[in-house]
């Protein structure tokens, strides 16, 4: 590890020595409470933190918050023997505990009310997390659905609001074959064969009206093939996503839709374009490039939202955010620094707050605008 580095954790673990927390008595332990330790190395790596704002932005009185978080490997402490061998076992893959608290610190400072969750194991692992680290919040309808993925992560959704109807289509033949090569050198793994979704989105419908007068709004949760030169195959994952889309219009044409997640592309990309060219908007589309809404700890905004004309008209664009959590300096990788207290992902919460549909926003400078 770097010197320079060494000595910034030395000096977030001395002041953390000074920081514990004592539990309330006869009350359940905060996070604080029960990890005094290793909460308080957290809060001190704050200042680390080189991308997105520094604390979630106030919600407004009524409105509902939507948010998506790529948290970076969460798997439980149980082994799934489905997930074995060399690319594939999960045992040893458990997800540490001072980036689970990291995480869980990350989301109750978001406060969403949905939050659409990438790199998930399992809806086991999910509930094991949320159990331990979430409770009182109010997620009270979780939703995750094997992927198709070989490597064993998901895309879920914590809401606060009822899920009427959860889907996604792992595997589903999207057309083509994979190149013969992956980039300009190397031997494509799949070459030949056909193009698959590398993980199926997750549909998730959820009610924000009452039991009695439903109001639905539909999520998407994507999370692209990742790799430098897999854009064919996010583009052929885009356009299977856009089918599945405009199937749902048909059926629902005032449905509110959100596209959201780990696109793992810029918005400028092929991948993102073919969402943009379907008639969705992307909620960051004119704010200016700043490193408050990077997303990701390579610099680039590949984490987005994305909602069709419906569920624009009632998005506070102009408050959306990215929240910054800490990240490794410029110029320090994952393989010089694998982790460190207050590494929670390396990505970050991206969120957007939606006043309730039988809201009237027309005179509302709010919505459906963007801030320059």
């Amino acid at each position: 590890m770097r010197p320079i580095y060494t000595a910034a954790l030395a000096a977030i673990s001395a002041f953390a020595l000074t920081a514990h927390a004592q539990p309330a008595p006869g009350a359940a332990p905060s996070l604080e409470e029960a990890h005094p330790e290793l909460m308080a190395e957290i809060e001190a790596s704050q200042v680390m933190r080189r991308f997105g704002i520094e604390s979630a932005t106030a919600k407004p009185d009524g409105a509902v918050r939507i948010a998506t978080y790529n948290i970076l490997n969460l798997f439980d402490d149980v082994d799934d023997p489905a997930l074995s061998g060399e690319r594939h076992e999960d045992i040893d893959d458990t997800k540490a505990l001072h980036e689970r608290l990291a995480v869980a610190k990350a989301i109750r400072d978001l406060d969403a009310d949905v939050l659409a969750l990438q790199e998930i194991e399992s809806l086991d692992a999910l509930i094991w997390f949320k159990d331990e680290f979430l409770a009182g919040m109010g997620y009270d309808h979780v939703a995750s659905i094997d992927a198709g993925d070989a490597r064993g992560i998901e895309q879920a959704v914590l809401s606060r609001h009822p899920i009427l109807h959860t889907e996604n289509w792992p595997q589903k033949p999207l057309g083509g074959i994979h190149p013969d090569n992956y980039g300009p050198r190397a031997k494509n793994w799949y070459a030949g064969q056909p193009i698959n979704f590398h993980r199926s989105p997750l549909r998730v419908d959820i009610n924000l009206g009452a039991d009695t007068d439903p109001q639905p709004l539909t999520l998407f949760v994507v999370h692209h093939k990742s790799g430098r030169y897999s854009g064919y195959w996010r583009e052929a994952e885009a356009r299977g996503a856009v089918e599945l889309l405009a199937r749902l219009a048909q059926d629902h044409p005032d449905r509110p839709v959100i596209v959201l997640g780990d696109f793992n592309a810029l918005p400028t990309d092929t991948s993102v374009k073919t969402y943009l060219d379907a008639g969705l908007d992307d909620i960051f589309a004119n704010r200016k490039q700043t490193s408050e809404i990077v997303t990701h700890e390579s610099g680039r905004r590949i984490d987005l939202i994305l909602a069709n004309k419906p569920a624009m008209a009632h998005l506070l664009a102009n408050q959306a955010f990215v929240l910054g959590t800490p990240a490794r300096p410029q110029g320090i990788n994952w393989r010089d620094l694998p982790t460190f207290p207050g590494l929670a992902s390396d990505h970050y919460p991206v969120a957007v707050d939606m006043k309730h549909p039988t809201d009237s926003l027309q005179d509302d400078p709010r919505a459906n605008s963007h801030a320059p």
